[in-house]
């Protein structure tokens, strides 16, 4: 596992539309190997590698139809022959990635699932950090798809999901609404739980493009709409979300890749002295866990000695 092969990975990622949880658990890879790698790092190949793929949740075709004409291979090989992949980069085949995609097949001609260079799903990719006054450490927000490129409304703000949840079968959630999940990170879930149920509910009443959902948790890889995950720090580390008030204007710019809360700081140091962070969950190994992990913008990893 070198940087080449993060760096290949990534480029992937991004080719293919995959999930926001790549940026979580290559993060954590990277960390286990000893391996540089941040989360900025995903910006710098977002604007350099087009989505191509056609692929649901935001598109026409399954995997199934991916592999039907020639799988993630086809795409890699690809992806190499344009100069986006390391191709000296050693693989646990023994072979560098050259030799391994030489005899690979080529995606099939005509096939519509993999969308040529000269004519991208997305110039960029679909995989964007944003960073700004609500999430100083980073959130990721997954653009596939997604037609409106900002979004800027009044926050309705829940301590889990499952209160979010109510509120929009009970119809409380509007078009133009930010609606925030927080206490569900890392350490406040335990476990950075991901928020599927409510990004699908939103979909369904057909608020994906017109309602935000943003969350210290995190999604799956079926999510879609306009949503922000991996918001850190998070609540439960005393993270800017977790001051946040039902009613605060929040704006979200991928073209700016600005994520804020349009609140003074003077307000936001008010608020920091009256509210109160619930403990940490303190039973189990998810107590263990709780205490232990670091922020989602560090791969939610558990080296207890990193801490200061």
């Amino acid at each position: 596992m070198t940087r080449d092969a993060f760096e290949n990975a990534i480029t992937v990622v991004m080719a293919l539309g995959g999930s926001t949880n790549a940026v979580l658990h290559l993060l954590a890879i990277a960390h286990a190997a000893n391996v540089e790698l941040t989360i900025d790092d995903f910006n710098t190949f977002q604007k350099k590698v087009p989505h191509l793929a056609d692929l649901k949740p935001s598109g026409k075709y399954v995997f199934r139809d991916l592999y039907s004409v020639g799988g993630v291979q086809a795409v890699m090989k690809y992806l190499y022959e344009n100069g986006y992949l390391h191709g000296d980069c050693m693989t646990v085949t023994g072979k560098t990635l050259a030799e391994n995609l030489k005899d690979a097949p080529s995606l099939k001609e005509g096939q519509k699932v993999i969308m040529p260079l000269e004519h991208p799903k997305r110039k960029d990719g679909p995989l964007i950090i944003l960073h700004g006054n609500l999430a100083p450490d980073g959130a990721v927000i997954k653009v596939a798809g997604l037609k409106a490129r900002r979004h800027e409304g009044p926050a309705k703000v829940f301590d889990n999901e499952e209160d979010a949840i109510d509120a929009a079968m009970a119809d409380e959630i509007v078009d133009g609404d930010v609606v925030v999940v927080r206490f569900v990170g890392p350490k406040g879930g335990p476990g950075m739980p991901e928020m599927l149920s409510l990004s699908g509910i939103l979909v369904g009443k057909g608020q994906g493009e017109t309602v935000a959902l943003l969350t210290d948790g995190r999604f799956s890889g079926g999510s879609h709409g306009f949503v922000v995950g991996h918001i850190a720090p998070e609540a439960q580390d005393a993270g800017p979300i977790a001051y946040l008030h039902t009613g605060d204007t929040v704006v979200i710019d991928q073209d700016t890749r600005e994520i804020t809360m349009k609140v003074s700081d003077e307000e936001m140091a008010k608020r920091r002295k009256e509210t109160k962070i619930p403990p940490l969950y303190s039973r189990g190994v998810l107590g263990k866990y709780a205490h232990l992990v670091s922020s989602s913008s560090e791969g939610a990893t558990t080296d207890f000695w990193k801490k200061d």
